[in-house]
């Protein structure tokens, strides 16, 4: 059987994956202190994380019309589903142990599955049903936002106030509705046969198949390309000139966990800074860092910021 693949739609997702790359490392720089760029926190970066996340997104609900449109393969749905609910499992759990509290709790392969389920039937129908499918998930965070979904119960919704703060979390409103407009744009252009158009193009020049290998490759390289990331820039770490990065690296870990309560970015910071000035004026910052899970440590250090989150004159900690 002749494959469909489109080399346009693999440069674009290879293309996804280098941005996702380029996000991640400068993560990983932020994360321990080789840089002050604000990943976490700046508008700019949130909105980089932002249109990768989408980029994702809608090319799964492109990618779904194009297996399905014709009919439903269910073994290879349920097996591509299988594949990406394992993967999205695997996250969370490495996460879990590298990040603690912060972990994946619904990141982009989570949401991406889900995702994929709702937007399947859809492939089905004219491309009019997708699109009014995509604008009611997009809509959903203005009108259908309550309270009574707050918490970690329906976290997977976006329509609560989730308590806890998260690396990475793609909730299904409004991030569905990209995949759901992924489907009623791919139905467009074959509509207006501009699939076929573009089935011309190969990029078949040394750049363009290496972003298209990384594109066909996606989620193995998704999986991968972190941890070999992270891993180098933490042996940088131990074989790299001595510098105070964990007092930095404290403080923007810290405040990253901050974001996930109702504090601002700027008390958040402020808290941070107190809490590590409390902790060596108690000359326990040194033992923290050779006994990181040193429960009562950890618990003498939670008072101290609780102190400082609480106090908003933030009083000089060695006085």
């Amino acid at each position: 059987m002749r494959s469909t693949r489109l080399a346009v739609l693999d440069l674009a997702r290879g293309l996804a994956v280098v941005a996702m790359a380029i996000y991640h490392f400068s993560w990983d720089l932020s994360w321990f202190a080789y840089v002050d760029w604000p990943v976490a926190q700046g508008t700019g970066w949130r909105m980089f994380a932002a249109s990768i996340a989408g980029s994702f997104l809608l090319l799964a609900g492109v990618s779904l019309d194009f297996a399905h449109h014709l009919g439903i393969r269910w073994h290879a749905f349920w097996r591509r589903l299988a594949v990406i609910v394992a993967a999205a499992a695997a996250v969370s759990l490495v996460t879990y142990f590298t990040f603690g509290d912060t972990f994946v709790r619904f990141g982009i392969l989570h949401s991406i599955a889900l995702s994929s389920v709702i937007a399947l039937p859809f492939t089905r129908l004219p491309f009019v049903f997708a699109g009014l499918a995509a604008a009611f998930v997009f809509t959903l965070p203005f009108w259908a936002a309550s309270s009574a979904l707050d918490g970690q119960l329906w976290l997977w919704t976006g329509l609560g106030t989730p308590d806890f703060a998260s690396v990475d979390y793609v909730p299904l409103a409004p991030w569905a509705g990209v995949t759901l407009a992924g489907v009623a744009i791919s139905k467009i252009f074959r509509k207006i046969n501009l699939w076929q158009t573009l089935s011309g193009l190969t990029f078949a020049d040394r750049p363009g198949r290496l972003t298209r290998f990384l594109g066909r490759h996606s989620l193995p390289v998704y999986l991968l390309h972190q941890p070999l990331l992270f891993g180098l820039v933490w042996t940088a770490t131990q074989i790299g000139p001595e510098m105070d990065r964990s007092a930095k690296a404290f403080v923007r870990n810290c405040t990253v966990s901050c974001q996930g309560t109702t504090a601002t970015t700027e008390i958040c910071e402020a808290a941070c800074g107190c809490t590590l000035e409390y902790l060596k004026s108690d000359g326990i910052w040194d033992q923290l860092l050779a006994e990181p899970e040193n429960q009562s440590l950890r618990n003498r250090m939670s008072n101290r910021y609780s102190q400082c989150l609480a106090d908003p004159k933030w009083p000089d900690p060695l006085n």
